[in-house]
């Protein structure tokens, strides 16, 4: 088995409807693509990421969202190096179609009272549910660890509830501490580090909630 020394997880750059709920009413959410900032943000994030992986190689999994393929893109990372593979399983919680904004706005203040991980939107997924799809991936991860090649780096580029709840399930954190962390921002990036005794460590923490 070929483990990674890295397993890096990347926040999109600021997106859209980061900056503008109104779209979601006319903008399917994985079509959304980047403002300037989210574009500068992302080179930014590409500069530390090529630090950090010199010339060693990478497997690249990807949300098939537009905000997250651009993203990858502004990375500027060598091409020779990466070999990139689009993850479904990796996307956004789901919503469920176009948005009425007022609705949004209301969801999301009944989400913070009910708890982000057991709410469900009422036409799309809880946070429960994007768990599941988190735990269905790391059977696919755990299998191309077992490739005697896997490249010393795995680069994931998703979302911010995504890199939470990946967390959450590799390291075994309880509903309650997952309920007290926040998303990273966008553009900002968390790292599993593989240790000597054969364990990954997180090379910094989620911010808290309060």
């Amino acid at each position: 088995m070929a483990r990674p020394q890295r397993i890096v997880l990347v926040r999109h750059g600021e997106s859209q409807g980061n900056v503008d709920e109104t779209i979601y009413e006319r903008v399917p959410d994985h079509a959304l693509g980047l403002t300037e900032r989210g574009l500068e943000q992302s080179h930014e994030l590409g500069g530390q990421l090529r630090g950090l992986f010199g010339r060693e190689r990478v497997q690249v999994f990807l949300s098939p969202y537009r905000r997250t393929r651009q993203t990858f893109e502004a990375l500027g990372l060598d091409p020779r190096l990466c070999k990139v593979q689009e993850e479904p399983r990796l996307r956004e919680q789901d919503w469920g179609n176009l948005q009425n904004v007022e609705d949004i706005r209301a969801q999301r203040k009944a989400r913070d009272a009910y708890g982000h991980f057991y709410y469900r939107f009422t036409q799309g997924e809880s946070g429960a549910d994007v768990y599941d799809r988190v735990g269905a991936f790391f059977e696919t991860l755990h299998r191309d660890f077992a490739e005697w090649d896997f490249p010393p780096n795995a680069l994931l580029v998703t979302h911010g509830l995504m890199m939470r709840l990946f967390c959450m399930r590799w390291f075994h954190w309880t509903v309650e501490e997952f309920e007290a962390l926040r998303n990273p921002a966008n553009g900002e990036m968390r790292a599993l580090l593989l240790g000597p005794n054969g364990r990954y460590r997180l090379d910094r923490p989620f911010e808290g909630s309060r």
